[in-house]
């Protein structure tokens, strides 16, 4: 059955004991598995990845088959499941032992797919997706973290912590992770504190790269390329400062055919855009259209997925990448 991942906490699935999570916000799926089905399903836990149990198909049914004095149950996560697996797992699920529970974690699965499929209609399975974050949601976690901690950091500072975790969780939850480490001598955390905290300085420099390069700015994107040695992890940073980006004036475009008014629109967003970036926001909506942000999105994605399955020339790719936005907005006006 389809669950949302809050729901995930109601009483009424309490009986299922196999979930398929798949989706690209790894952050939260961990942190489900973490909160939610550990501490409900059970402490006694063996983790594979999907080649292990390809490679060994028996691996696993031993696991499941193997009674122990010291355990009266347990838990398997099965990582970076795919449709290979999906007979294996459709064995165990038709088999239905009381003392196993399994979860598996999944890229984003297309609805055609087998084991999507399988976890969708079988009425003892849960398939949750898992979407990606925005940043009203960041903000939100960084908001009530600060709070519960009582740490004293402006709304904007909030932001810009929320703009330099890339769009990611995990990277939110390191720096906050950061930061409280840092409060215990001091409850008051300023901008200059920030920097020298985090990695909000070389960030800044990879944030300052899109938007250069979304504003055709060539000259200054060239500059900011050549101060920075690029790293494989860098690559899926930057592209995912883009993706963010992007997805941001996709908004502003729309929040504008509203009011009629750019300046307005700008300055009245939500999340609020940090005054420095204004005018460049501003930049980049003058030299873009609807259709071309649309259409780089797209293609941001199809490059995240090169740099992934391509990691020796993942350099190469984002480079060229990132100068062609230059060329292709210049190429616009």
């Amino acid at each position: 059955m389809i669950v949302k991942s809050y729901e995930l906490k109601k009483t009424k699935i309490d009986n299922i004991r196999f979930f398929l999570l798949h989706g690209k916000n790894s952050g939260l799926i961990n942190e489900t598995i973490k909160n939610d089905l550990k501490v409900r399903l059970s402490k006694n836990i063996y983790n594979y990845d999907e080649t292990e149990i390809l490679n060994n198909p028996s691996q696993i049914r031993e696991t499941i088959l193997n009674k122990s004095f010291f355990e009266n149950d347990k838990l398997i996560i099965i990582s970076r499941a795919t449709d290979k697996i999906s007979k294996i797992i459709e064995e165990i699920v038709d088999l239905n032992s009381p003392e196993t529970s399994i979860v598996l974690i999944s890229e984003t699965l297309e609805k055609k797919s087998k084991i999507r499929n399988l976890f969708e209609k079988n009425k003892n399975t849960i398939c949750v997706a898992f979407y990606e974050d925005n940043n009203l949601t960041l903000n939100k976690i960084a908001f009530d973290f600060f709070k519960q901690k009582k740490i004293s950091i402006s709304q904007q500072n909030i932001n810009l912590i929320v703009e330099r975790s890339s769009g990611n969780r995990i990277n939110l939850t390191n720096e906050l992770k950061k930061i409280e480490n840092f409060s215990i001598n001091k409850k008051i955390v300023s901008t200059k504190d920030l920097i020298k905290l985090t990695n909000l300085a070389e960030n800044y420099d990879y944030t300052n790269l899109v938007n250069c390069s979304l504003a055709k700015n060539k000259k200054k994107t060239m500059n900011i390329l050549n101060e920075n040695n690029l790293s494989n992890e860098d690559c899926i940073i930057i592209l995912r400062i883009f993706l963010n980006k992007l997805k941001r004036l996709l908004k502003i475009f729309s929040n504008s055919e509203i009011n009629r008014n750019i300046d307005s629109t700008i300055s009245s967003f939500k999340p609020p855009i940090f005054w420095k970036e204004k005018d460049i926001v501003k930049q980049q909506i003058n030299v873009l259209s609807y259709q071309k942000i649309q259409d780089l999105l797209t293609k941001t994605n199809n490059i995240e997925l090169l740099v992934k399955k391509n990691p020796s020339i993942s350099i190469n790719l984002v480079n060229n990448f990132i100068l062609e936005q230059c060329d292709e907005a210049n190429n616009s006006i």
